[in-house]
């Protein structure tokens, strides 16, 4: 996998749009040092090239009712590539699994569950998870609470840029 290399600005571009992607060209603008026009060019390009693949809002899951996150370390009997991806697959159809990691050792998949209180986990679990086509086991781990939370990549340390 290439990197691509970026410039100062294109670095700042990130670095801004990540923290605030809701802010308007104009402001980005201002803070990245260039004119409107520029600024669009730029940013339509890093979308149009992939860099930039979406914008979102962050939502607060407890305001939501999900009062529960969990982490859960699936084994799979198989690990023969069909079955993966059958795995992937129904991974990719549970709402409640918000996050889903194929591993290298003894675990297949790490998965980052919300759930709104541990009877619906126990339901969605039993029914949904361990009861999945060639899942082994599953080890759970109920979080207790989030001591860091960070969206993105640390832009500055992956491409070079100045903090």
């Amino acid at each position: 996998m290439s990197v691509t290399k970026f410039d100062q600005i294109d670095i700042h571009i990130l670095r801004e749009l990540q923290e605030d992607g809701r802010m308007t060209n104009v402001d980005l603008a201002q803070r990245v040092g260039l004119t409107a026009p520029p600024c669009l060019r730029r940013v339509r390009s890093l979308e149009e090239s992939g860099v930039i693949r979406a914008y979102h809002a962050e939502l607060d899951a407890a305001q939501l009712g999900f009062g529960i996150t969990v982490f859960a370390m699936v084994s799979l009997r198989s690990q023969a590539e069909s079955d993966l991806e059958a795995f992937e697959a129904h991974v990719a159809a549970l709402p409640e699994v918000r996050e889903c990691y194929m591993l290298n050792g003894e675990i297949d998949f790490i998965l980052k569950i919300v759930a709104k209180d541990l009877q619906s986990f126990q339901r969605f679990l039993t029914s949904r998870l361990t009861s999945a086509p060639n899942v082994s086991s599953v080890k759970t781990s109920l979080t207790i609470r989030r001591s860091k939370h960070v969206v993105g990549v640390p832009v500055e340390v992956g491409l070079g840029g100045v903090g």
